[in-house]
């Protein structure tokens, strides 16, 4: 299994209308992916970072996953909208020991 997430900042300001319609969108695009479980947005709530928001989601191989980065839906999110509205990221992907 692998646990695919990033930690994220938006170029938007804190509650506007761009803020709630990426989050919308990127559930939207990302969700129904083939091969995409246990999706989660999350928002970030301590004070060591200043990331803002999260997104989690599990794939039960590496095939899995290698699927959903090479996905047109995920590629097409990332060029059209995560690379522009997108201000600061750290992802992480983990493997079950």
């Amino acid at each position: 299994m692998i646990r695919h997430t990033v930690v994220f900042t938006l170029r938007h300001a804190h509650g506007s209308l761009q803020e709630k319609m990426f989050l919308r969108d990127a559930k939207a695009a990302l969700e129904d992916i083939p091969g995409v479980e246990k999706f989660e947005q999350l928002r970030q709530v301590s004070k060591k970072n200043d990331y803002r928001f999260g997104f989690s989601m599990e794939f039960a191989d590496k095939k899995a996953y290698e699927a959903y980065d090479n996905h047109p839906k995920h590629v097409n999110f990332v060029q059209d909208r995560w690379n522009r509205e997108v201000e600061s990221f750290l992802e992480i992907d983990y493997e079950a020991l």
